[in-house]
């Protein structure tokens, strides 16, 4: 069966076209290659362009039963967002609009989106379960809600269903080694601190540490990639079986501190990892932590990778191959 793919050359998207991969589907990835990375595309076929490019998707079409989409493709830099807004609505929700008027035009009824906790805001609670009040704060959160809206909205008008995971802090790597996290530049805690146990750079600045958590520092909840790829894969057989369409949040359920992951990567890397202490960032919770719950009902999905030692040794091998 063809799954078209967008962004399926980027980190998640890769890692889910590798497990798709495993089950029997054909990958079909979509991507422009502005933050992917061609050699991560070895599970199916490629084509490179934008996903509101009407003729490339028009061919790919023609050549290919696309079954159902699994819709990674979008800028996902918080900071860049709230400073250049216009690229983040032009790709993430201008490009979508565009992508989704080619699939309702070809009968492609089945969507997996690619959505973030980023779509709560500060939350009121913790853990955060899928009736926290959506509020976000920055233009990347509002991009992922306003395409939720408009899911809501055609699976109303179309032929047209959908699963919308939002999912709170990817991290790890492919346990084989074969794909990883990369980004140019990065941006993530995991692997800024890989990147100063490899001695490229000196130290991790660790934003705040006099928040309300055991030790002051942000905790936020880590969900390996591959657990990721596999709630993707699961999520799009519960719509191919009839399943009516759903918002679900994919985390482990439990956070781990700034701090507790800089002590895991020094033990696991066996290196003494410099930090400083610098101010608060703006918009910052103390805690962000998934319910889990609605994922282990509908998609009969848990974790199997819910430690940070395995998400963190999965990197660390990753790293030192780059």
């Amino acid at each position: 069966m063809d799954i078209l793919v967008t962004g399926g050359a980027g980190y998640i998207g890769s890692h889910c076209c590798k497990e798709l991969n495993r089950r029997g589907y054909n990958p079909v990835t979509i991507d422009n290659l502005v933050y992917g990375h061609r050699e991560y595309v070895r599970w199916g076929p490629f084509y490179e362009g934008n996903i509101d490019d009407r003729k490339l998707l028009d061919k790919i079409f023609s050549h290919h039963r696309i079954q159902a989409v699994l819709h990674f493709a979008a800028f996902a830099y918080v900071g860049e967002s709230v400073t250049d807004p216009l690229k983040y609505y032009q790709n993430n929700l201008k490009g979508t609009i565009g992508l989704f008027e080619s699939l309702i035009s070809h009968g492609v009824r089945h969507v997996i989106f690619s959505s973030s906790c980023a779509t709560y805001g500060i939350p009121d609670k913790v853990p955060i379960d899928e009736t926290h009040p959506q509020n976000p704060i920055n233009p990347y959160g509002k991009t992922k809600y306003m395409v939720e809206e408009i899911l809501q909205d055609y699976s109303q008008a179309y032929p047209f269903d959908f699963m919308s995971l939002r999912y709170f802090n990817a991290a790890g790597a492919d346990l084989d080694s074969e794909i990883g996290e990369n980004h140019n530049p990065e941006t993530h805690l995991i692997p800024l601190i890989l990147n100063v146990a490899k001695g490229h750079s000196k130290k991790i600045n660790v934003f705040g540490s006099d928040y309300n958590t055991d030790d002051g520092s942000c905790i936020r909840d880590y969900i390996h990639v591959t657990d990721l790829a596999d709630a993707h894969v699961l999520a799009l057989e519960k719509l191919l079986q009839g399943h009516e369409s759903e918002f679900i949040n994919l985390g482990t359920g439990q956070g781990y501190s700034v701090f507790q992951v800089i002590d895991t990567v020094s033990n696991i890397t066996g290196v003494d990892i410099s930090y400083e202490v610098t101010e608060r960032r703006p918009g910052d919770p103390a805690k962000l932590i998934a319910s889990n719950e609605k994922a282990r009902n509908v998609l009969d999905w848990s974790p199997r990778y819910p430690d940070l030692d395995t998400i963190v040794s999965s990197a660390w091998k990753w790293h030192r191959k780059l």
